[in-house]
């Protein structure tokens, strides 16, 4: 596991990125950053910075690249089993709808999440997490949605909030109770969404295991009538909402979502104008998912150009999951997203930084280097900012402080 110290005291010989401190500060050679107590105490240029606090530490940044830490505000990261014959059933032909008819898809992963322990979870997704934060990491969001019942579904989420506790990191905890429907209530759809509404989502919020609720919302999913059913059910526990909208289909979810103050809508492939002029008067967030759109081998890009003109903002994330997109580098994500849905570099990092944080309702504590926020923040090998977008499968070196504390240099490899 990763070793953790104190950030505390001075950083200096930086280079902050662009969008480093807001979404469109300008760079800023020789800077300094300033830890007390693991939040930021100042950020800006080095001339200006406060004098060194006795037995305070000096960190030389080597003159490296910094940028906020990065989120990743959408993945499936704990499950069991993977689904490697459905990807080669999809390069045979098989569509990914006919997967899931033919008895694979989600549900393939529930009957093996359900077999699994807790600790078998915790051992599985501990490895997926540890590659994420080793590329800078500092926010993740982790939904449930593979477990199908109460006791299956609080499985979940009790790992996901131990995997925050134990790599002291933030978790932000998703209930996706509404993923598919689990074999038992096969043809009783409706059944399926009361129990979700009235046992599993009030049981689980009195926990405290759930930060926000989505919804698989298509024509293999669930439908509008049913989604907003658990959106209503969400909104009197006080719980915000997000989406899986708009993936294979046009379905008219986005706007529903909008209508609910929804923090985001994910993936979005046929989001309509309906939809963007709605997510765009509610502050919702597009979520652009890449690694599925590659994986899936879809052609129907997101609306992207719509979307900036519209002012809505993008966030990028990994969208892991043992089906669809088993990515674990947010990186590669950034450079998807990039050559795939031609975001320009500013708006890619932006997309893990900024609107991510947004996209997880952490907006105030998170995507940027500010002072009050926890110092979440990563020293970059790079000449500029670009090169975070440009390479390929490259792993830097990079130096992480999360949550104001320093995780263990990476060696590159």
């Amino acid at each position: 596991m990763t070793t953790m110290h104190s950030a505390d005291g001075l950083w200096t010989n930086l280079r902050l990125a662009p969008g480093a401190t807001t979404p469109d500060s300008p760079a800023v050679d020789r800077a300094a950053i300033s830890v007390v107590n693991g939040s930021i105490d100042y950020v800006g240029a080095e001339a200006l910075a406060p004098p060194l606090k006795p037995g305070s530490a000096m960190h030389d940044g080597r003159n490296a690249l910094v940028t906020p830490g990065l989120i990743d505000c959408h993945t499936h990261l704990v499950y069991g089993g993977q689904r490697a014959n459905e990807f080669a059933m999809r390069l045979a032909g098989a569509s990914y709808e006919e997967v899931t008819r033919a008895g694979g898809g989600i549900v393939s992963s529930v009957k093996a999440t359900r077999a699994a322990s807790e600790a078998h979870l915790f051992a599985l997704a501990a490895p997926r997490l540890e590659a994420l934060l080793s590329e800078g990491v500092c926010a993740i969001e982790i939904k449930s949605g593979y477990g199908l019942s109460l006791a299956e579904e609080r499985k979940q989420l009790r790992v996901a909030r131990r995997l925050g506790e134990a790599y002291g990191v933030t978790v932000k905890t998703t209930f996706l109770g509404a993923h598919a429907l689990p074999p038992e209530f096969a043809g009783r759809s409706q059944a399926y969404i009361d129990e979700v509404c009235t046992q599993m989502m009030p049981a689980l919020a009195a926990e405290g295991l759930i930060d926000a609720v989505d919804v698989f919302c298509e024509t293999i999913g669930f439908s509008l009538a049913e989604t907003e059913q658990v959106f209503l059910a969400a909104q009197q526990l006080g719980l915000p909402v997000k989406l899986h909208a708009e993936q294979l289909s046009d379905m008219g979810g986005a706007a529903l979502a909008a209508r609910y103050k929804a923090l985001s809508c994910d993936h979005i492939e046929h989001l309509n104008a309906e939809g963007i002029a709605a997510m765009k008067a509610s502050g919702t967030v597009a979520v652009l998912l890449p690694g599925a759109y590659y994986f899936l081998r879809d052609t129907h890009m997101p609306p992207i150009h719509a979307l900036r003109d519209a002012g809505v903002p993008m966030a990028v994330a990994t969208d892991h999951n043992p089906g669809t997109a088993p990515a674990l580098s947010l990186l590669l994500m950034l450079n998807m997203a990039s050559t795939l849905f031609r975001l320009t570099v500013p708006e890619a990092l932006a997309g893990v930084t900024h609107h991510a944080a947004t996209a997880l309702g952490l907006q105030a504590t998170h995507g940027k280097i500010a002072v009050g926020y926890p110092a979440n923040f990563v020293l970059w090998p790079f000449a500029e900012a670009a090169e975070l977008v440009y390479w390929l499968g490259q792993r830097p070196a990079c130096r992480v402080v999360r949550q104001g504390r320093m995780a263990q240099e990476r060696a590159r490899s």
